[in-house]
């Protein structure tokens, strides 16, 4: 049993394991506005968020299911090309309400090289948005565009990308 006058009960997202406080706190003092990505196993949603004092501010999102709904998109919203093009998305809409740095929030997932949060960063990058990053943990051309699934997935990924960039 934990207990006794010196026990500090952690904050309840600690205790969940969904914060990691140490490196929230370090995303904030860059006063930035942070990209934050979160992925679940169907879809990935893309945030612009603004610290407040009151609660964090979303200024601008997107999400997978919006590729479905207003881009065509037929394939699975769980591949790397959806997360990329949701990120592209994502880029464009910040890009038009003036975002233009940002800081990357994966939060606690694990930073894989050629990661669906990598291709996130990739669609953000391609749309025009400012973000530190290492360029190796991007991943490639032949992921992006989803050869490694389909081969007609390719005339797929460029035209709906040209929807969002040209429309």
């Amino acid at each position: 049993m934990k207990g006794g006058p010196r026990y500090h009960v952690k904050p309840r997202r600690h205790r969940q394991g969904r914060t990691d406080y140490r490196k929230r706190l370090k995303l904030l003092k860059s006063k930035k506005i942070r990209l934050v990505v979160r992925k679940s196993i169907k879809h990935t949603r893309v945030q612009f968020v603004k610290y407040d004092e009151t609660g964090d501010r979303v200024l601008v999102q997107a999400f997978t299911k919006d590729l479905v709904k207003n881009y065509g998109w037929g394939y699975s919203t769980a591949t790397t090309p959806a997360a990329y093009l949701t990120g592209l998305l994502a880029g464009k809409k910040a890009k038009d309400n003036n975002i233009s740095d940002v800081i990357l929030d994966i939060g606690r997932n694990k930073p894989t090289k050629g990661s669906k949060l990598f291709a996130v960063l990739k669609g953000v990058l391609d749309a025009g948005v400012n973000c530190p990053h290492d360029p190796d943990m991007l991943p490639s051309l032949d992921r992006i565009t989803g050869k490694h699934l389909k081969p007609e997935l390719k005339s797929t990924v460029t035209d709906i990308k040209n929807k969002i960039l040209g429309g």
